[in-house]
């Protein structure tokens, strides 16, 4: 069992003052068979009357609007959460929305012929044999470049390449898991590094659909199953579904972004 301390912070800075902003947060993770949150706390403008409810991917999320007349606003998540290891199974979590939803593709995890001939490739006799195989022939065959693709690069581009961070590596297991019908989605979370250093940026895998286990994650940017070093945060179709934070606005002029993320490992009492 590991504790995890998590401070996530999102910063916003506009060539001009008077902007007003909509936003909706999946920012709160929530406990599960997985990971316990002990505390968590959300600062944001407009956060106190913000409406509040879980979204039927089981996602729990606050809508959030505010004026201001700041060049600069900023987002911050914290708290601290107890994490175990269940060699990846985060099992049934009670969601409205069924497996088979996540059956459903997007223009982000539409299968190329060469994502659907490896997946078709895959030989093993049972489901979750046949996830395993694509968990390594995709961390064998992608290799993890930083800022080798953007936000907007797809399944299909990032397996062409053969380069991508974690958001390719997600989107072409879950295509690839799809293609031979199993469900599978896309989540964001955080993950402490293993030399210690704290995380520079939220994270993401995937996870699929096993009928005897429920739902077991894949992380193809790592070769693994998600350990206790994971925190999950939040899940959709894809990275679009299941962005941490996503908004719009009128006025401000141009937009610049900065995500600090920082995951320390705390030692429990």
């Amino acid at each position: 069992m590991m504790r995890l301390s998590i401070r996530h912070t999102t910063s916003y800075t506009y060539d001009q003052s008077g902007t007003c902003t909509v936003q909706r947060l999946r920012l709160t993770p929530v406990s599960n068979r997985w990971q316990n949150v002990l505390h968590w706390t959300v600062d944001a403008p407009g956060f106190e009357k913000a409406a509040t409810y879980v979204d039927g991917f089981g996602n729990r999320t606050h809508l959030i609007a505010y004026s201001h007349g700041a060049e600069t606003v900023e987002i911050t998540a914290h708290g601290i959460v107890e994490t175990r290891d269940n060699g990846g199974v985060a099992g049934h979590l009670g969601e409205a929305a069924s497996p088979a939803t996540f059956l459903r593709s997007t223009p982000l995890t539409d299968p190329s012929d060469e994502i659907s001939g490896l997946a078709d490739g895959v030989l093993a006799a049972t489901p979750l044999s046949k996830l395993h195989a694509l968990l390594e022939a995709i961390a064998e065959q992608v290799t993890y470049v930083i800022d080798a693709t953007n936000s907007g690069t797809s399944a299909a581009e990032a397996f062409a390449a053969g380069q991508g961070v974690c958001q390719d590596h997600a989107h072409i297991f879950i295509a690839a898991a799809r293609r031979i019908g199993i469900p599978a989605r896309y989540v964001t979370g955080y993950l402490h590094l293993e030399n210690e250093e704290p995380a520079e940026a939220n994270h993401a895998w995937a996870e699929a659909w096993v009928p005897d286990l429920g739902w077991v994650g894949f992380d193809p940017a790592n070769n693994v199953c998600p350990t206790d070093r994971y925190v999950r945060l939040a899940c959709g179709l894809d990275a679009g579904y299941a962005a941490p934070i996503v908004g719009t606005r009128r006025g401000g002029g141009n937009e610049t972004l900065a995500v600090d993320v920082v995951v320390e490992q705390q030692q429990q009492q």
